[in-house]
């Protein structure tokens, strides 16, 4: 690492490699973005964040803007032990409640616009609730919105291409506005079907345009027919969910899960005796 102002604290230097869209033009800009850091002390673990940082001045009058992502790709070394990570960005704007002006959001849009050569300050990596079970039998349920799929694509390449067999169950429930629908596994690259296990690995999407609907929405959709399967898997003592995505993404899903359990007594007590046992994590977005 490399020292910062004491405003930052300690950083690391990275350099985007790979700068790709995987969303269609017509639709939401979503990027794929390659980092590539040399600095031999960088480690990180599936499902941590890292900040990237932008410098100012900013219309608030800070000279610093960080913004956390997480990490949506397993741990790799490139050329000359070089680590390397991938973000998914999303180009966000936000609107002025008062105003009524749309102005861009200061990280994505940076990010969006850099070029590929570009260096970029970044803190952490940030610990996560998210941890990939250490014994290989366990289930894993993913449930997400939106970008809030990102370490699940770090989780499926954890699973498969770093530490091999997998003989649990893993399942992706994933809900999107439409235009989102790549995140996972994009048909440019396919990236995802060159090393997950068919006989293991299954994933369910839903995708949703209707005017005032939401990614939670797209999730329920997603959910509707296997949640009786979902409620049968998480009846067994070595089944893992995570949950992320924005704020009703928990509350959707718990939702759904009453139907499926036939009463909502039935669903808290299961969902209680989980996090109990440390078999439930949130990464839940405002």
């Amino acid at each position: 690492m490399i020292e910062s102002t004491q405003e930052l604290g300690p950083v690391s230097e990275a350099v985007i490699t790979e700068s790709v869209r995987i969303t269609e033009p017509a639709r939401d800009e979503v990027r794929r973005i390659r980092l590539s850091i040399d600095d031999p002390a960088f480690r990180f673990s599936v499902g941590q964040t890292i900040g990237v940082v932008v410098t100012g001045p900013h219309p608030m009058g800070n000279r610093f803007h960080t913004r956390r992502y997480s990490i949506a790709s397993g741990h790799r070394v490139g050329e000359g032990d070089r680590i390397e990570l991938e973000l998914l960005v999303r180009r966000c704007f936000y609107v002025d409640e008062v105003s009524g002006e749309r102005y861009p959001g200061i990280a994505s849009n940076f990010l969006c616009d850099a070029a590929e050569g570009q260096k970029v300050t970044i803190t952490g990596p940030y610990r996560s609730p998210f941890k990939v079970p250490v014994d290989n039998r366990s289930n894993i349920l993913m449930i997400g919105t939106g970008t809030g799929v990102a370490p699940f694509r770090g989780f499926v390449q954890e699973i498969y291409r770093q530490r091999g067999e997998w003989l649990g169950q893993v399942r992706l429930y994933y809900g999107a506005i439409s235009g989102l629908d790549l995140l996972y596994r994009n048909d440019a690259d396919d990236d995802l079907s060159n090393y997950y296990d068919e006989q293991t690995f299954a994933a369910f999407r839903a995708l949703i345009s209707k005017p005032l609907s939401s990614e939670s929405d797209a999730l329920a959709l997603a959910l509707q027919d296997t949640a009786q399967q979902v409620w049968d898997l998480m009846q067994e003592p070595n089944t893992h969910v995570y949950l992320a995505g924005l704020g009703k993404v928990a509350e959707t899903f718990d939702e759904v899960m009453e139907q499926a359990a036939m009463s909502p007594k039935a669903w808290r007590e299961t969902r209680d005796w989980m996090r109990s046992q440390g078999r439930w994590s949130e990464l839940i977005y405002n």
